[in-house]
């Protein structure tokens, strides 16, 4: 379970945020098989003292290990990685995702007791710990504290600043979040300076319980108290943390600096060590790509992950590049692909009935957009799990099947039977005739005639208008073409794009009817997946289209209660399955790689882990080739 951190546009740098290591303990994974260390008794009942956790399988590092196998041990420390950010920000709380828009890395200072690894799957490590206990129940888990760990200001963490953490998430958190927690966590206690015991509710599944935990970030106690800062508000002033950078400055929606916290007390910390190389980051903001793409041209800032893939065949061509100071470099990305397409608000009566949103997906034509205007760059998502063994295919079968025979009563019988739903194919011309008629019927059935003047009305004569919400002008050769097939349908279609500050205000409160959004799922799932796709997350942000369903919620219980992967992938299969069948994000595009393009002055080892590009964290800078692009005048 996630809570939210910043809530700029969900197409923009999603990845610039943290190190996906920092980032692990924010991710409920299902299931936990124990591992390590000593066991002993207590009370009649085997307690397991362990370095970390791993679902359905091994930890790939013992104890003892000395650095992560993908980091450069000796990576030189020093300079500085600038990257942009588009639109705006009004606060530098990260927390604050319904009072503002936080600016780019705003979160870089918090630490979880927790930290994961870019080159495992459901693997968590102690790392604000050094060891915990739990017993073979799984009903509790104490976090031995290290007693070294200090906030930026200098003052120790403690055991009651984790449990002030955990109490301050559920008062002034997400709601989803702090709700569905609160559930699962019924007690959290300081037992003394360094020890801190998690007690977990009776009567509910035990996978994921002690990442949940593990999740848990350490805020400082004192500042709070002192300052009377609530989480949840738009602020500039910032909190002290634990983490290896602090806020430097900044300059409201033109720039944010961060620098090394120079008294970071974990730099010799195992997880930390080919890491954190960069002495300082800067976030240069843009009005819109066009200029943000400009500014990189020029030298204002120095990396650069594109996601145009016009920019990408078209654009690479600029003196800079010609002239070796920037490199553009494709990088292999074993995550799994955003679950990005065309969403739909459900919440608008105007898309109760599934036959309006099969009509409103037929219109989008894939193969004509990825051939004409993106030159053939990308593949058309099909799952919400895509690539990998939890992507629903062909009939359902075996556990997968026998999971969707229990919820048979509350989805379409067919899904139990039919091959599952694909996305619709189209034809080489923008407006595919045969989809249109295949609309057209569908929108009748739906009550939706074709009027004199050919637009669609309803019994009452409303003409059925549809605004597509948008802030970012790279999207306006993808959605007009979009737009002129609506409309052709007989639909009032328009593209509406608006500054990002409003934007996030009307997708934040629901003001939209479709969007192009998505979900972002993991390799392993648990209990995260009701705040994406359960009833209780229905209005939060982590579930941006609304979705609920009686039969998702019983899939997702199936989910939470695996207790192996075998279980837990066929439980997301059925869940897919249905998902897909309810069609509430038209699919759309995926890439399988990340663009990137960087001047000729950061470095990365040969070969990188699979599940993170790790460009702000185990990069680093070459001070020599810095100064030589510095001196051919590489940069304003």
């Amino acid at each position: 379970m996630t809570p939210k951190t910043h809530s700029t546009p969900r197409q923009a740098t999603k990845a610039a945020v943290m190190p996906n290591w920092a980032l692990m303990g924010g991710v409920i994974f299902l299931g936990a098989a124990a591992f390590a260390g000593q066991v002993f008794a207590e009370s009649h009942e085997e307690v397991i003292v362990a370095h970390g956790i791993s679902t359905y399988g091994s930890l790939k590092y013992t104890a003892d290990f000395k650095h992560l196998d993908y980091v450069n041990p000796d990576a030189p420390k020093g300079g500085e990685m600038s990257i942009w950010m588009m639109g705006t920000f009004d606060t530098m709380n990260p927390y604050a995702t319904q009072e503002g828009t936080p600016g780019a890395l705003a979160s870089i200072a918090v630490e979880r007791l927790f930290a994961g690894t870019a080159d495992e799957v459901g693997s968590s490590y102690c790392y604000l710990c050094t060891t915990i206990e739990y017993p073979e129940s799984k009903d509790w888990v104490i976090f031995n504290l290290r007693d070294d760990v200090t906030f930026s200001d200098g003052v120790p963490m403690t055991a009651e600043d984790i449990v002030f953490s955990h109490n301050l998430l559920i008062e002034q958190g997400t709601r989803s979040f702090a709700t569905a927690v609160a559930q699962l966590i019924v007690n959290v206690e300081a037992l003394d300076e360094h020890r801190v015991k998690f007690t977990f509710a009776d009567d509910i599944p035990r996978s994921g319980l002690i990442e949940q935990a593990g999740a848990t970030p350490a805020f400082p106690k004192h500042w709070y108290e002192e300052t009377g800062a609530r989480l949840d508000e738009a602020r500039f002033e910032v909190a002290p943390g634990t983490g290896p950078y602090m806020l430097d400055g900044y300059k409201i929606n033109e720039e944010i600096t961060y620098k090394r916290n120079p008294n970071f007390w974990g730099a010799d910390h195992p997880i930390n060590v080919g890491q954190n190389n960069f002495d300082s980051f800067r976030v240069e903001y843009f009005a819109d790509t066009t200029a943000a793409f400009e500014g990189f041209k020029a030298g204002a800032f120095a990396f650069r992950q594109e996601n145009s893939s016009l920019n990408w065949a078209t654009a690479y061509d600029f003196p800079a590049l010609e002239k070796g100071w920037v490199k553009k470099e494709t990088i292999a990305n074993g995550n799994l692909p955003g679950a990005y397409g065309f969403l739909f608000n459900l919440q608008n009566p105007k898309f109760e009935d599934i036959r309006v949103r099969q009509a409103i997906a037929l219109m989008y034509n894939f193969t004509w957009t990825n051939d004409n205007l993106q030159y053939g760059l990308f593949d058309q998502r099909e799952s919400f799990w895509q690539n990998s063994d939890m992507q629903a295919k062909g009939k359902p079968e075996g556990l997968e099947l026998e999971y969707l025979e229990r919820v048979k009563d509350l989805i379409d019988p067919a899904i139990l039977s039919e091959e599952v739903t694909m996305p619709h194919t189209s034809g080489e011309r923008q407006l595919d005739r045969g989809n249109l008629r295949k609309a057209l019927a569908l929108m009748e059935e739906a009550g939706w005639t074709a009027g004199a003047d050919g637009m669609l009305v309803n019994d009452k004569g409303e003409t059925f208008k549809l605004e597509f919400l948008g802030y970012s002008p790279t999207f306006d050769r993808i959605m007009l073409p979009y737009i002129e097939n609506l409309k052709a349908l007989g639909i009032d279609a328009v593209w509406n794009r608006i500054d990002t500050a409003q934007y996030t205000e009307r997708t934040n409160n629901g003001d939209f009817d479709m969007i192009y959004d998505g979900y972002r799922n993991g390799l392993e799932e648990g209990e995260g997946l009701g705040q994406r796709y359960g009833t209780s997350g229905v209005g939060d942000v982590f579930n941006p289209a609304r979705y609920s369903s009686p039969a998702a919620d019983a899939l997702i219980e199936i989910v939470k209660e695996a207790t192996t992967r075998e279980e837990m992938a066929a439980g997301v299969r059925a869940l897919d399955r249905v998902m897909r069948k309810e069609l509430f994000v038209v699919p759309a595009w995926y890439l399988a790689n990340y663009w990137v393009a960087y001047y000729d002055m950061y470095e990365h080892p040969e070969e990188l882990p699979p599940y993170d590009m790790g460009y702000m964290s185990f990069w680093w800078y070459n001070a020599e080739k810095g100064e030589a692009l510095r001196q051919a005048g590489a940069f304003q």
